[in-house]
């Protein structure tokens, strides 16, 4: 039976370790890609049903740096505009005979559910606000990389975290690893948990190790909760002046609002990792697919070392 990546708890701490080890293989000391031919001859199908830059194109640049060829299923051109179910377009999909697809929907679940019509792995690149698996785990890998042991160091997640996928994967994942995290946002903002979590950053701006500022996700909006995003940026739009010069850094998942989530003279900061977090993309993307697809076939290169 084939692995899935649904969400960050499929994979146990031990194998999220050997992710994070397999994807920083992929990085030499300058951060540059490496390539290799692991996924030679395995084809791996994109289907992206709500848009996106950088996880689509970080999952195709990564099977290309593995060896391995992309077709990218064009949502707007799909069969699924002439009435065509979901499960259909995945059983279709399978039916040629991939080693994974990459699943992105706007609709909480998805992925899961096609998992259910499908023999090759499924691989959620995020639906609606339930889960982000990848990009929590590229945000470990590039915390782990600047604060070394996790455990016992605090983060703070910054703006619309009831409506983001990526803070419910990251609450997951990061807390798993030790640490602590803090949710900062308007009370509309904040869902209900028993995790710490207050008005504005500055409150706990020199407790914490690192600072993840979220995009306001407005098309999940049922009303206009500011007047404007000018008025959310008075409050919670990341800048130099709240860091100030401490040594904590900054990270985004993408897209970033310049000037209403992080300032423009703060994208620029060293501190700031939004762009590093790219790079990593591609490495722990590297990561997840020979694993899933290895995993999922009997001939298993004698040197792959985890598995």
């Amino acid at each position: 039976m084939a692995r899935h990546l649904l969400e960050t708890k499929d994979f146990k701490k031990d194998e999220v370790e050997q992710l994070l080890d397999l994807a920083q293989s992929y990085l030499d000391s300058d951060n540059t890609l490496t390539s290799k031919n692991s996924l030679s001859g395995h084809i791996i199908i994109t289907a992206f049903f709500e848009n996106s830059t950088r996880t689509l194109s970080s999952f195709e640049v990564a099977t290309k740096h593995l060896g391995g060829e992309v077709v990218r299923l064009d949502a707007s051109r799909s069969s699924t505009t002439k009435g065509e179910t979901l499960f259909d377009t995945a059983a279709n999909l399978n039916a040629m005979q991939p080693s994974a697809i990459v699943v992105r929907h706007r609709n909480s679940g998805v992925p899961n559910i096609l998992s259910k019509y499908v023999t090759c792995s499924i691989i959620n690149g995020g639906d609606g606000a339930h889960a982000h698996p990848t990009q929590a785990l590229l945000d470990l890998l590039t915390l782990r990389k600047h604060l070394g042991h996790l455990g016992g160091k605090k983060i703070a997640i910054v703006g619309d975290i009831r409506n983001s996928r990526v803070a419910n994967s990251n609450i997951e994942l990061l807390g798993r690893f030790g640490m602590e995290v803090i949710l900062v946002g308007p009370p509309h903002f904040i869902p209900k948990t028993k995790l710490r979590h207050c008005l504005f950053l500055k409150e706990v701006i020199d407790e914490v190790d690192a600072v993840m500022s979220l995009r306001t996700q407005t098309e999940r909006h049922d009303y206009p909760i500011y007047s404007s995003l000018k008025d959310y940026a008075s409050d919670y739009c990341i800048t130099k002046e709240i860091f100030g010069e401490r040594n904590i850094i900054l990270l985004h998942p993408g897209p970033v609002h310049r000037n209403i989530d992080i300032s423009d003279s703060m994208l620029k900061d060293p501190r700031c990792k939004v762009l590093e977090q790219v790079t990593h993309g591609v490495a722990i993307r590297m990561a997840v697919l020979e694993t899933l697809i290895l995993q999922n076939h009997t001939k298993i290169p004698k040197n792959f070392p985890y598995f």
